[in-house]
């Protein structure tokens, strides 16, 4: 504590006396001048709304895909599409997943594992016999209306409703939260998914 004292005061006294140089522009008065030069390398991993949105574009892309994988290639294809789907964009590499998707029961109703999320998106798995493949369904487009997003360094969470196109034409729609952060690669990973179905009015 002393040492943080001392360096404390020796540079308000800088400060005070003009002797504090930044790079090579001096403290003078109060006044400092920073400069970081036109190509100064920055690090930051700080999510911004462009993160957000491009993830949740590749979500509806991956959905989209796995149902058309299924009518393609059969349950093969589509479970080797939805594992990678849930490699590159969930956490569950980090540890648990808040996963509670939108039609599911006790004692199956959150998915916190890898295991759960699969058989909930493809089926076929004797743990989880409720599970049908929601992601099977016939999906052609995705629509995310963001309510509001929150952006918090290295965290963000999104809220809203995502609209989902089956090939028949019929609209489901469902009131969405994700919660992302970002892993040490670089990329975004849904740690928190949340999903209902709209009250009936």
């Amino acid at each position: 504590m002393d040492s943080m004292f001392k360096l404390r005061n020796l540079t308000l006294a800088l400060l005070v006396s003009g002797g504090l140089a930044a790079g090579t522009h001096a403290v003078a008065k109060g006044n400092v001048a920073v400069h970081s030069g036109a190509k100064a390398p920055v690090a930051s991993h700080n999510i911004v709304e462009a993160d957000v949105l491009a993830a949740q574009r590749a979500w509806g892309e991956a959905l989209v895909k796995i149902a058309t994988d299924f009518e393609q290639g059969g349950l093969a294809k589509a479970k080797a599409t939805a594992e990678a789907v849930l490699d590159a964009a969930y956490g569950y590499n980090l540890g648990p997943v808040l996963f509670k998707p939108t039609l599911t029961t006790a004692p199956h109703t959150f998915r916190p594992t890898r295991a759960g999320a699969l058989a909930y998106f493809v089926g076929g798995d004797p743990a989880f016999p409720a599970d049908t493949g929601f992601a099977l369904k016939g999906w052609r487009s995705v629509e995310i209306r963001n309510s509001a997003l929150y952006l918090n360094g290295d965290t963000a969470m999104s809220m809203g409703n995502v609209m989902m196109t089956d090939k028949a034409g019929k609209v489901t729609t469902v009131d969405k939260t994700w919660g992302y952060v970002r892993d040490d690669k670089g990329g975004l990973r849904i740690v928190l998914h949340h999903s209902s179905l709209p009250v009936a009015k």
